[in-house]
């Protein structure tokens, strides 16, 4: 069970509203680097654990219940650029074709097909669990494997593009409320890096927990293809790095460079079946 306190987890201030920003804030709402998607990440990675303790479990919860008061901080924000917009924004809005159809009652469809303002139309100058698009979020990138390892590294990949989406905002915001907010938000997104991290390490660091899953027996795998990196360029040129020599992160091999050539034949399937709705051609 969960439970709710009125007040918010940080302060939410909009000094000059901007309906623009508002439509910005919406990406990092349900934006593919949104709250809330990393909010049901760990939700769904919570309920599924399975382990002889319940610590991971019970970290996830918090740190999910945590992520649902950064979409309520959000939410906050994207209403109070819209409702507080001042008059002489939308006299400004006017003198556009489109903003001057939308909130002046002129219905020219031509003029307003393609440009849906959702948060106006459909959420009454609310936020909406959409993306800066108008996408509504369709949890088609949720990560609970159930595998812990995968998961953290899912977890610092989702906090990594959501700080950089949140600098970004930060960037781009005029108003200092904003500003305020946001950089709270970029602090909370370094310690959950740190905190996904920090659990990668505690199962042992990645030489133990590589490759994942660790529980597969390596000596079942292709031995003259795991370590291999492979070059797929006519010439044969490749960028040499980390990856391309030396000993591999999990202690466990040597990098090596491989052209890439063809290890198979040619695949050739057949004639068609009469029964497959294929031309007469295709069938043998």
């Amino acid at each position: 069970m969960y439970y709710h306190d009125k007040r918010l987890q940080y302060p939410v201030q909009v000094t000059e509203p901007d309906p623009a920003f508002a439509r910005m804030l919406q990406q990092a709402i349900g934006g593919v680097e949104g709250e809330i998607r990393v909010c049901m990440q760990y939700f769904f990675q919570a309920w599924g654990n399975r382990a002889p303790t319940t610590k991971y479990r019970d970290m996830l919860l918090n740190t999910a219940t945590e992520e649902i008061g950064h979409i309520e901080m959000l939410a906050t924000a994207v209403a109070l650029n819209l409702e507080k917009a001042p008059a002489k924004l939308q006299e400004e809005g006017v003198k556009d074709g489109i903003v001057g159809a939308v909130m002046g009652g002129e219905n020219p469809r031509h003029k307003i097909e393609g440009l849906i303002h959702k948060n106006l139309l459909s959420g009454g100058l609310a936020a909406m669990p959409v993306d800066s698009d108008g996408v509504p979020f369709n949890m088609s990138h949720i990560y609970a494997s159930g595998n812990v390892a995968a998961d953290m590294y899912c977890n610092v990949a989702a906090e990594s593009t959501g700080r950089v989406l949140a600098v970004r905002l930060f960037n781009a915001a005029h108003d200092e409320g904003m500003k305020k907010m946001l950089h709270y938000m970029i602090a909370r997104d370094t310690m959950h890096q740190q905190q996904w991290l920090a659990v990668i390490e505690e199962l042992g660091a990645e030489p133990n927990n590589l490759p994942i899953p660790n529980s597969f027996p390596q000596d079942m795998e292709d031995q003259q293809n795991n370590y291999n990196f492979y070059v797929t360029s006519l010439d044969g040129s490749f960028p040499e790095g980390r990856w391309t020599q030396g000993p591999t992160p999990d202690g466990k091999g040597e990098f090596t460079v491989f052209r890439n050539e063809p290890l198979g034949e040619e695949p050739v399937l057949g004639p068609a079946r009469p029964d497959s709705g294929a031309q007469a051609q295709q069938i043998g």
